[in-house]
């Protein structure tokens, strides 16, 4: 998958909380301080990891894939579920003569959502940075806030359970910087969709979501595009350009990614109703 260097799309923007967030670092072992603080980078200053951002979005998508058919989207949690088990991948390594039949058994086998994403058994496509805090809107100071359980039979709060934790305030922007790299078209339509449900503020980050806590609005500013698949004039021009270039320079091999945003998307409506009724198909001969 990886051993042939093929596309590559850059992304980058703005992530902005449009209310309060909370990714937690764990509770604090300090004796002075808020109970439950939030990640922080070596300065002090708020973090959102990539993980957490890549992990809410596979989620979502997730979602939308089981709710074409189950079998695009496996249960990353429960490894009876994965659509590649251990015990599976024992049994292709040994049927399979050499390295090419492996790799193509085990694409062949794994759920649509893992071939971008990742998994135990295949690298991921989809690379999300930290993003790290645009420092024009962060003015040093997190908010507290208090919480507290309550016992079910008194309805009151429980004895020795209140805490208090820290938010980062509502309006803070992020960098947000995400690279994708030999995707299919269809896995880039894919990608398009997550990526609009962050634009729509359709998907939280962080815990307290039920308290209303997490919500985000992502903001695109660009999509650079490089595609050199069976191209090896182009895949030369480039690496002579990078040898010249900073970071976030727009090369002359590049192309917007945003005019093609329509035609992936495309794709991966195209992709899944023909492996949806290929599904079907396969389901009425058994």
């Amino acid at each position: 998958m990886f051993d042939t260097f093929k596309n590559r799309l850059e992304i980058t923007g703005k992530l902005t909380t449009i209310t309060a967030l909370r990714i937690s670092a764990g509770r604090s072992t300090e004796p002075i301080g808020t109970d439950l603080p939030v990640i922080k980078d070596a300065l002090n200053c708020p973090l959102i990891p990539g993980s957490s951002f890549k992990g809410a979005m596979r989620s979502r998508l997730e979602s939308f894939l089981r709710g074409i058919d189950s079998s695009f989207a496996a249960n990353p949690a429960i490894e009876e579920e994965w659509s590649i088990t251990s015990q599976e991948m024992r049994q292709l390594k040994n049927t399979c003569d050499n390295d090419q039949l492996l790799t193509e058994a085990i694409i062949n086998q794994t759920d649509l959502i893992s071939l971008l994403f990742g998994s135990p058994w295949i690298a991921s496509k989809f690379q999300v940075r930290d993003l790290t805090v645009v420092s024009d809107t962060w003015f040093g100071q997190y908010q507290e806030r208090d919480g507290v359980a309550i016992d079910r039979d008194t309805e009151t709060a429980a004895d020795g359970k209140l805490y208090d934790f820290q938010v980062v305030p509502g309006g803070t922007q992020f960098d947000f910087r995400a690279v994708v790299e030999n995707a299919e078209e269809w896995e880039l339509g894919l990608l398009m969709i997550g990526l609009h449900q962050f634009k729509t503020e359709q998907i939280p980050l962080g815990g307290g979501r039920s308290r209303g806590l997490g919500v985000v609005k992502l903001e695109i500013d660009k999509m650079y595009w490089l595609d050199v698949n069976k191209k090896p004039e182009k895949l030369l021009t480039y690496l002579q350009e990078l040898v010249n270039s900073n970071l976030g320079d727009k090369l002359p091999s590049y192309e917007d990614g945003k005019e093609s945003k329509q035609k992936w998307t495309k794709s991966l409506i195209t992709y899944l109703t023909e492996n949806l009724h290929k599904n079907s198909t396969t389901t009425t001969h058994t």
